[in-house]
Order: C-alpha cells, then sequence, then structure tokens
C-alpha cells in the first residue's frame, strides 16, 4: 500500500485539528510527560498542628451523625490542591472522635496507617482485635479488612492521623467501599489478639502468603524502646539518624504492600547528611524540635506538625535542641516502588550537611 503526502501541511493549526480525534504530537509534550529526572508535582510543605488542631475541635461541634465518619481535615498539598494527596500518592489527615462515639464498621481496597496524637479511651477494632490505642501508637488497617473505631472516655477527643493509599487506589481505578450490614463485625467475628499472637520475639509459622500485616498494633511504649535500644547498640545511619521499620512480622517487609512507615531518633543537635529518594514521604512530628531542609528551604516542626518531601527532593534534618531528642515518625511510598523496580537512593558525597 502506498500512501501519498497530506493536501495541506500547515503546523500552527496542526494540533487543534488533531486535538478534535483525541491525539496528540508527543514531540510538542516531551517536557511535561517525558521529563529528564523525576518532576513530581508535589511541593514540600508542612501542617503545623496547632494551626489545625482548633479546626479539629470546631469540625467536632457541627459534623455530626454519619458524616462524622469522614470528618476529617484533609492536609492537601499546594502543588495540587485540587487532588487530595499530601504528597505523591499519599493521603493524610486529621481525624478526631468525641467522647462515646464511635464509626459504623467498613472496610475499602485502600490501606491506612493511624498515628494517635492525642486523647485517652480511643479504641479501633480490625478484623476481630479491638485495640485501645493511645498516644504515639500506630495501628495497620489493611485492605479490605472490616474495622471500625470508638472513643470511650467520658470527655476529651481523640485525635489521630490518617495516612492512606487512597490518591493511589482511586488513580488506579481500583477502589472499592463498603458498610457492613450489622453495623458493627464484633458480635459475629471471632475474637482475636494480633499483639499476643504476632508481637513477641518468637512467631508463628510465617511460611503461608499474607496480603497486609497480621499486627495491626504498634504501640508507642514499645516503639520507643527499640528505638532506645538501637540507639545504645549503636545503630545510626548518617542521612537518618537511628532509624527502625515498622515490619510485617510475618514476611519481615513493610506494613503493606505499598506504603512503608519508619521511626527515626535524631540525638540532640544531631545534624544528618543529604541525600535524596524516589517516593514522596509524610513525616509526623513525635516528639521535640528540629528543623528540615528540603531542596534549601527550611521547615522548623515541632510535636504534632506534619510535613512532606517530595519523590527525589533533595533533604537532611537537624535537631535543634542540644539536650534532647527528636523522633519523626514517617510514610512513604518506598514499597510501591520497589515492587516497581523504581526505587533509587542518591546519598552523594559528602557536603558538610
Amino acid at each position: 500500500m502506498t500512501t501519498s503526502p497530506p493536501t495541506t501541511v500547515d503546523p500552527d493549526t496542526f494540533a487543534e485539528r488533531l486535538g478534535t480525534f483525541y491525539a496528540v504530537g508527543r514531540w510538542s509534550a516531551v517536557n511535561d510527560d517525558l521529563p529528564w529526572t523525576p518532576a513530581p508535582r508535589s511541593l514540600p510543605c508542612m501542617w503545623r498542628y496547632a494551626n489545625l488542631r482548633p479546626f479539629v475541635l470546631e469540625a467536632a461541634e457541627f459534623v455530626k451523625g454519619d458524616a462524622a465518619a469522614l470528618r476529617v481535615l484533609t492536609h492537601l498539598n499546594p502543588g495540587h490542591r485540587e487532588y487530595e494527596a499530601a504528597c505523591g500518592h499519599l493521603y493524610s489527615g486529621l481525624q478526631a472522635l468525641k467522647p462515646h462515639e464511635s464509626m459504623t464498621c467498613h472496610r475499602h481496597a485502600a490501606s491506612a496507617v493511624r498515628f494517635v496524637h492525642e486523647g485517652h479511651g480511643g479504641w479501633t477494632a480490625v478484623d476481630g482485635d479491638r485495640i485501645e490505642v493511645g498516644a504515639g501508637d500506630v495501628v495497620i488497617t489493611p485492605s479490605r479488612r472490616w474495622h471500625e473505631h470508638g472513643n470511650d472516655a467520658d470527655e476529651g477527643l481523640v485525635i489521630w492521623q490518617d495516612l492512606t493509599n487512597d490518591p493511589l487506589v482511586n488513580t488506579l481505578g481500583a477502589n472499592f467501599f463498603e458498610l457492613h450490614p450489622d453495623g458493627t463485625h464484633l458480635p459475629t467475628t471471632p475474637r482475636r489478639d494480633t499483639h499476643a499472637t504476632w508481637g513477641g520475639l518468637l512467631l508463628p509459622d510465617t511460611r503461608r502468603r499474607h496480603e497486609g500485616s497480621p499486627l495491626y498494633s504498634y504501640p508507642w511504649e514499645k516503639c520507643r524502646e527499640a528505638l532506645e535500644n538501637a540507639a545504645r547498640a549503636g545503630h545510626h545511619d548518617p542521612h537518618d539518624g537511628v532509624v527502625l521499620e515498622y515490619a510485617d512480622p510475618a514476611t519481615g517487609g513493610p506494613v503493606t504492600p505499598t506504603t512503608g512507615c519508619r521511626l527515626q531518633l535524631l540525638r540532640a543537635g544531631e545534624r544528618t547528611r543529604t541525600h535524596r529518594r524516589t517516593g514522596a514521604v509524610v513525616y509526623v512530628v513525635a516528639e521535640g524540635t528540629g528543623t528540615t531542609t528540603i531542596e534549601g528551604t527550611d521547615f522548623e516542626w515541632s510535636a504534632g506538625d506534619t510535613f512532606c518531601v517530595p519523590s527525589w527532593a533533595r533533604h537532611h534534618h537537624t535537631n535543634r535542641s542540644g539536650t534532647g531528642e527528636a523522633v519523626l515518625f514517617s510514610a512513604d511510598e518506598s514499597p510501591l516502588l520497589r515492587a516497581l523496580g523504581l526505587y533509587a537512593e542518591d546519598a552523594g558525597p559528602f557536603d558538610g550537611s
């Protein structure tokens, strides 16, 4: 088959004419769609707990009933305010539970990590395991597991931070959401104690495959003690300080297939070396005060604050206190990037930072 040249060649109208057939010349978008280095839309950003907490308290007074299940203040990134992700494909938001309030049992395709900021009397139940939670605790809700939450205290709010992969699941067109027909799954689900089974030094047979961590609760006291023990043992990374990973005890891998969590300690006055890696990271300050420098911009933080480091952004941390330690909790996309063969890290030569 032979082809003849077009009767009209008009570069000025080419894109418009082609667009009517839902097509585009790739050369015209090469800088946007084919960047030479990682070019995330997300920007470095900080959300101060002291600024948002009053709004959490205010929302608790008028967002009630069924709407209370979504009484969450979403952290929006200035690089894409229309796309509800704090950074990359990680969602982050603050949720409050009022005294004697409980949420209807539900399940969804997205997985969730929850970091508790404050309050007592809070609980979450996952797949039959009803877990009491307190400040600093981390709770995992794997994909498609029935779960529900509540606050048994007579006074005071329980405030925790939701960190989920909803943006990723929605982008892939793979989300599902379902309410439990009875409103709660606890009476009809065998009672479990996942921490008693999976939280010790000796573990059950782990040869079977798991879709997510069978351990749903990581109590603050034990995690903080593990961090101190690691520090005394001399485990130290020049780029992250003393850093430990929240692990799936059945596999030794991340707590969810797409999101990893870490806890890191910065010694008094410590300044880490600069590095960068693919995949977004959302940090929650668990303890202390410090500064994280991201691509040359300083973000000063204190306990309760949240900040993010976009993919491939150079950064380092500084503990501003000369006497006290600082502790950062983080959720990151490294498991997703590793599974896709796209994880990369660049420490670079030591540059004094």
